[in-house]
């Protein structure tokens, strides 16, 4: 049985258009399940109905099997982090781990049990004793963590929670909350508006549009085989290269941004229909630098390049759209220079321009082994 059931769910203010639209949704017991999308989306409305604190407007929430859609926060058995920590300035450490715990009249000792069991987790102990004040950033996300883990609630709501820290800071904490929910086997609902830490941190993502479902499934597959061109220009950083494409009237060549002619093979291109409005798409990490190798080089003006160390991020003008290159190592690049680019037909993805849908993925079985451990 899935723990998390939203059967055909909406949600609209005053009658107006609907905020969410049809969401149905199935999230199992222990899963980390990412909800991501661009600001007024949904997400955040989403989750708050899950916790209770938004009312449901239509359709049915089930948790473990009960509907729940007129049952209060405090009778759903959840915890909650938010983006703003919600601490109380005037408690110490201590006493807002404890807040939940003796609201709910716990036993003392019990009490106490939990406390220090979060703090050693957590790297509180030294804490306990300050104020919300006294506290780094991050050592404020750490005790709303720890009063969502004293709760020993099964089923944990994340808003944003990382949105305020720096990125060194950020990129722990995704790691610290990764652990901590595998360690005591929570079920994690967490939204964020930023793929990354929707795409390292999630067993399975959820990509919101304008209140209705793109997408759900795993990270890689998202990367791979986005269901249309929002899932495929959202998920993935940089972003995915899109231009329209058009066959040659002889339909010997496909034609991108009337500037890159591919030679059509017929196996790579087949079932891609020729009497429909195209676009392509092609990751970072397959426009590859031409230097032995001779089919497909294409030469491509570069307007930007940010040398990041352990890789060299290139922006070229492609028609009327900027693409972005990302290859190994620093090279040394000029900005308007004619750069030798590979690009292999085998790693463009197929999208249908009017309606958005993919129509064919990538094969990138061709190119690239999947490594299993």
């Amino acid at each position: 049985m899935s723990q998390i059931e939203l059967i055909n769910i909406s949600k609209s203010y005053d009658k107006q258009k609907d905020v969410l639209n049809g969401i149905n949704l199935s999230i199992e017991e222990g899963e980390f399940f990412v909800l991501v999308g661009p600001s007024g989306s949904g997400k955040s409305t989403l989750l708050r109905m899950i916790a209770g604190l938004e009312d449901i407007s239509g359709g049915f929430l089930k948790i473990n099997g009960q509907t729940v859609n007129h049952l209060p926060p405090k009778d759903r058995n959840l915890s909650m982090v938010f983006q703003n920590y919600a601490l109380y300035p005037h408690l110490t450490v201590k006493e807002n781990i404890l807040f939940g715990l003796k609201g709910r009249k716990v036993d003392k000792q019990e009490q106490q049990r939990r406390l220090k069991e979060a703090a050693e987790m957590l790297g509180l102990t030294e804490l306990l004793n300050r104020k919300p004040r006294e506290l780094s950033g991050g050592q404020r996300q750490r005790v709303a963590l720890g009063r969502s883990v004293v709760s020993h609630a099964p089923l944990c709501l994340m808003d944003e929670p990382l949105s305020n820290l720096d990125a060194k800071l950020r990129a722990n904490m995704r790691v610290e909350i990764r652990r901590l929910q595998k360690r005591l086997g929570l079920t994690m609902i967490y939204v964020t508006h930023d793929q990354v830490e929707a795409m390292t941190m999630g067993d399975r993502i959820m990509v919101l549009d304008d209140g209705q479902i793109q997408q759900v499934g795993k990270p890689i597959t998202l990367y791979n085989e986005p269901a249309n061109l929002f899932v495929a220009s959202f998920i993935g950083s940089p972003k995915m290269n899109i231009g329209n494409s058009v066959f040659s009237e002889n339909g010997k060549r496909l034609i991108i941004e009337n500037q890159i002619h591919i030679p059509v093979d017929p196996s790579v291109f087949l079932g891609i229909p020729r009497n429909r409005n195209l676009k392509v798409g092609i990751r970072a990490e397959h426009l590859t630098p031409a230097l032995s190798k001779k089919e497909n080089i294409y030469y491509l003006e570069a307007v930007n390049v940010e040398q990041l160390g352990n890789e060299t991020s290139i922006a070229f003008d492609v028609g009327s759209e900027v693409w972005t290159a990302k290859w190994p190592g620093q090279w040394s690049i000029n900005f308007g220079q004619n750069v030798p680019v590979q690009l292999l037909p085998e790693f463009l993805l197929f999208f249908d321009a009017d309606s958005g849908k993919l129509i064919k993925s990538a094969e990138l079985e061709k190119r690239q082994e999947v490594v299993t451990v």
